[in-house]
């Protein structure tokens, strides 16, 4: 016979915030607009309730891929927000993840409960339903964090680019609007040792520049090795 609680037990949800980078070098969240009460045809972050025999990534990419069409992403976990009234449904409970993609990878479509779905810059972001402001704010901060010593910004990158186009984005994740020095930068991120050349861009009309590609194996192979001395060697650039 299962054992049963005399206590009342939360519901457990997950929501999941999505950076991509727009060919503008716009850095946008995805946000779907809600088909059903509560909140209904407000904007808000992809997710959803958790299965009994769910695990919590799982359900995470399953409402993701069912809500937008996004699939085949890394994601990591953010946080935990467990504000008592942060759900006018009840006691609800969320964990957040947050992925980067390629926003050109991935096209999406509005599906499940989702009315619509649309990449929104950060910026202009609409009033969003529940604690979701709350729950991309965390997200934005973290990669900020984050950005500065680890590698996490290639993926909103086509595979072979521009140290150009790499230090735009980082400019853009750490909102750095008289922009980074071009030479310092240049300096660590190479030291950093996880690029490699990948040619020369061709038909431009100015001096072609080198391109490279972000070598995962390297990285994690050094990471793995020396994990600490990687860090001090990041691009923790002085804003």
């Amino acid at each position: 016979m299962p054992y049963t609680y005399e206590y009342p037990r939360p519901a457990l949800t997950v929501d999941c915030v999505i950076f991509g980078l727009d060919e503008s070098d716009h850095l946008k969240v995805l946000l779907i607009q809600r088909g059903h009460e509560p909140f209904k045809d407000s904007w808000a972050l992809p997710g959803g309730f958790v299965d009994m025999k769910e695990d919590l990534e799982s359900a995470a990419l399953r409402e993701l891929e069912e809500e937008t069409g996004v699939r085949d992403v890394f994601i990591e976990q953010l946080f935990t927000f467990g504000d008592p009234d942060r759900d006018p449904r009840g006691r609800v409970v969320s964990v957040a993840y947050f992925a980067l993609v390629n926003l050109a990878e991935h096209p999406v479509r509005a599906a499940s409960d989702a009315r619509n779905v649309e990449w929104f810059e950060l910026g202009k972001i609409p009033g969003l339903a529940f604690d979701h402001a709350r729950i991309l704010e965390a997200a934005v901060n973290r990669l900020k964090a984050k950005v500065r010593y680890q590698p996490i910004g290639f993926e909103l990158l086509p595979e072979k680019f521009t140290l150009s186009q790499l230090q735009k984005l980082y400019e853009t994740i750490l909102g750095v609007e008289e922009g980074l020095n071009k030479r310092n930068f240049r300096k660590r991120i190479l030291q950093m040792g996880v690029l490699k050349e990948a040619g020369k861009q061709a038909g431009v009309a100015h001096r072609p520049a080198m391109l490279y590609s972000f070598d995962k194996d390297r990285y994690e192979a050094m990471a793995k090795a020396r994990y600490e001395d990687l860090i001090k060697r990041g691009v923790d650039f002085e804003i």
